[in-house]
């Protein structure tokens, strides 16, 4: 016999799990907590999809009360975990994103192993400190069809609240490994390392892209280390004009990995 777990409800700010969601929600999680608060019904139901039901589920007592068609099947595949109805005074304080609807999935983020050797295409990211291009950037590896993304130390939080609504629910079709040593995993690596870069480069147009290799991409102002950069297999910059300096690291990624991309089709 299964049994659903009972609803509770929360009203008071001081309510110590409360408190803990909403250091979460601001990225502040401590030392030593691992989950993360998902906020938002396109988070949530792409969580469900990939991973189940999380650890809890918390909706304001409007959503409840309202009911909407999407919420339905999110209270039903979890009604064997924790359910909270938080009153809307404190499901508006948690909120990030201003109107949208109080719906939050607390979850531990999925934990991944380095591979012993890397074969398939991927994206390597040196430095990478900006959250919104760090969730762009994931984004649009994931659009691409990349299925790794390998961060080193500088990089914004993978898995903080801004990344993830920048990455839209990229981090659920990526194996994400942050806090890693670029150079040293360049010995697992058995596919060409390709870096942006003016230095000593040639038009990513030129560059015949029809095989998977690491796509590299650096900081936003002093771009990919001169260490990595010494390693690549493969150095390309993107022909633009005179009259700007530079690309946003995101969009430059993106104009690499869809090049890439269409050379694989052949068009």
């Amino acid at each position: 016999m299964t049994f659903t777990t009972p609803v509770r409800h929360i009203a008071s700010r001081d309510n110590p799990d409360y408190r803990l969601w909403l250091r979460l929600a601001q990225g502040r999680p401590g030392h030593r907590e691992t989950r993360i608060l998902l906020e938002g019904e396109h988070l949530c139901q792409t969580w469900l999809e990939h991973h189940g039901a999380p650890v809890a589920l918390i909706v304001s007592e409007a959503i409840q009360a309202q009911s909407p068609g999407w919420i339905k099947p999110l209270w039903r595949d979890c009604e064997h975990t924790r359910r909270i109805v938080l009153e809307d005074h404190l499901a508006r304080i948690l909120s990030q994103v201003g109107n949208g609807p109080a719906v939050f999935f607390l979850v531990e983020p999925p934990t991944v192993m380095l591979p012993e050797l890397i074969t398939e295409g991927c994206l390597w990211l040196d430095r990478v400190q900006d959250p919104g291009n760090l969730g762009t950037l994931l984004r649009t590896a994931a659009a691409a069809g990349l299925k790794s993304a390998y961060l080193s130390p500088g990089c914004a939080a993978a898995w903080s609240p801004k990344v993830l609504r920048s990455g839209q629910g990229a981090h659920f079709s990526l194996n994400i490994y942050a806090q890693v040593d670029l150079s040293g995993l360049h010995r697992r690596l058995r596919v060409p390392l390709a870096a942006t870069t003016l230095q000593q480069a040639q038009s990513l147009y030129q560059q015949d892209l029809r095989q998977p290799c690491a796509w590299l991409f650096g900081n936003e102002g002093r771009g990919v280390s001169a260490d990595l950069l010494a390693l690549a297999d493969w150095r390309v910059h993107i022909p633009q004009s005179a009259s700007v300096e530079s690309l946003n690291v995101a969009a430059a990624a993106a104009i690499c990995l869809f090049e890439q991309r269409r050379q694989f089709a052949g068009v």
